[in-house]
């Protein structure tokens, strides 16, 4: 067998600019989302088709009949595979999807069928049905999951279990989207619009104006309601990116709608140090808010600008120990691996630099080529090398960051080199609470801004409803009117489920 890639074939990989595919045929079962899922774990960069119709051309057939049947055929490998029917007939199937992608392609992913974005949601709730010995078994046995990441996933677990006994059949958390950051960064692909426009420039004032109405209207749902706040994040984008003015108008508004008595956590994103002046700090440091992030993603200048950050790494450690001169006790930083230019080496520094700093909290995030990002657009691609760069830069980061801090929180996403996860590190007691409760989906998060999602969970059970914010700024702006009409299904959510 030639040499692959990792992650796609050279079989598979046409010339740069043409698209290459792959056909997954489906016969007598449903679990075609799943079976697609999974393939991309193994080609993430190319086209999946799905069909119905039986072929003998290349491609991915899998059938439920009499027996479970899977075949992988290509110009230069062709493997079948059976099974009897069984009691979790997709979980078999997947098993053999697995086993036949990873013969051929060499990759053998580390989560192994895992495709969901909380494995230690997962874990918990398997935990509870089936207990801790079973629960470990389920993992390594009918999952795939590799020792490194079972014992990742059940440190974050035994931390998240704390943190969601907190939670109370009333509880809530806030968030407040600022969709505005300085210039837009390469990898990004949430909603967020350069403030060097003067089109997005003008919509600023306009915005928060809006936003200040849409807490109000929160404010008043959560007091009818009876609700107990017990996190605010404010995200985006980068918030700072606001002025000192904005910023003090955006918080004292938190506090005269909503009850912060119960409040344990506030959080800002100061995010990049090319927003954060000693006047920002101070507003912050003069309000509720008791947790901020300074987020570096690189020390290294080249790949700053790699990423289009129009910052230095100096810059970055200037804010930290303004902050810290302000007295700030609990801040975050952010570290991408994987980013373009960087090496193992390269990202080791970072993580070093980082930790001499001595933040509460370090994130460490795998870089993830999204559809909306400008790398996308860069026919940037997710191969074997970059996978086998980024899995070390996570080795490292798990050796040295142990320490010193304990990976708390955790969540994955798609298209990211090795299938690999984003982790929240932190010191004793300084867990980012709201990631938790957002994450792990303990308790309702309501929210406001653009691009912002409710999610309101039910007393009891796995029950989520959502309901979503317009996603650009002049959508938000130009119907803001019809929010306050889908908020109203907060009320009777409650009414209905509680």
């Amino acid at each position: 067998m030639p040499i692959k890639t990792i992650l796609c074939s050279a079989l598979l990989a046409l010339k740069k600019g043409s698209e290459s595919k792959m056909r997954i045929t489906v016969v007598n079962h449903k679990y075609h989302y799943e079976m697609e899922k999974l393939v991309r774990l193994f080609l993430p960069n190319e086209k999946i088709e799905v069909t119905k119709e039986k072929s003998d051309g290349e491609g991915l057939y899998t059938e439920a009949g009499s027996e479970i049947t899977v075949i992988l055929k290509t110009a230069d490998f062709e493997k079948k595979l059976t099974a009897p029917l069984c009691d979790d007939n997709e979980m078999q199937m997947g098993r053999m999807v697995y086993s036949l992608f990873s013969e051929y392609t060499g990759f053998h992913p580390k989560w192994g069928v895992l495709t969901g974005v909380r494995p230690s949601k997962l874990l918990i709730a398997t935990e509870k049905r089936l207990g801790r010995e079973k629960a470990e078994e389920y993992f390594y046995k009918d999952l795939l999951v590799s020792e490194e990441k079972y014992a990742l996933a059940r440190r974050v677990a035994d931390c998240e279990q704390r943190i969601i006994a907190l939670s109370k059949p009333n509880s809530f958390s806030l968030y407040i989207s600022i969709p505005f950051c300085p210039t837009r960064c390469s990898y990004c692909s949430f909603v967020s619009h350069s403030v060097q426009t003067e089109k997005a420039r003008a919509l600023v004032p306009v915005y928060c104006n809006l936003l200040l109405k849409e807490i109000e209207e929160i404010g008043i749902i959560v007091k009818t309601l009876g609700l107990r706040l017990e996190s605010v994040y404010v995200g985006g984008g980068t918030p700072t990116t606001l002025s000192a003015n904005q910023l003090a108008e955006l918080i004292a508004s938190v506090e005269k709608n909503f009850d912060l008595s119960n409040c344990r956590e506030f959080t800002v994103e100061a995010g990049r140090p090319d927003t954060i002046t000693e006047e920002k700090l101070r507003v912050l440091m003069n309000s509720p808010v008791s947790r901020i992030s300074i987020n570096p993603q690189t020390f290294s200048d080249d790949v700053l600008k790699n990423i289009g950050r129009c910052h230095s790494a100096e810059e970055t450690v200037t804010a930290f120990n303004l902050a810290r001169k302000i007295g700030f006790d609990c801040i975050n930083m952010d570290l991408i691996a994987g980013l373009p230019g960087d090496t193992e080496e390269g990202f080791g520094y970072s993580l070093d630099k980082a930790v001499s700093l001595d933040p509460e909290n370090i994130t460490v995030h795998t870089l993830a080529l999204k559809r909306s990002s400008n790398l996308n657009g860069q026919d940037m691609r997710v191969t074997a090398e970059n996978a086998k760069r980024v899995d070390g830069m996570l080795r490292y980061t798990y050796g040295r960051l142990s320490e010193k801090y304990r990976p708390y929180y955790m969540y994955r996403q798609s298209k990211s080199a090795g299938n690999l996860e984003n982790t929240g590190w932190c010191k004793e007691n300084t867990e980012c609470l709201y990631n938790i409760f957002m994450m792990e989906e303990c308790h309702t998060i309501l929210s406001a801004g653009a691009g912002a999602v409710t999610k309101l969970k039910a007393y009891s059970g796995d029950l989520i409803e959502r309901i979503f914010n317009f996603k650009y700024p002049f959508e938000y702006i130009s119907g803001f009117s019809e929010l306050t009409e889908r908020k109203k299904r907060i009320s009777e959510f409650y009414c209905t489920y509680f």
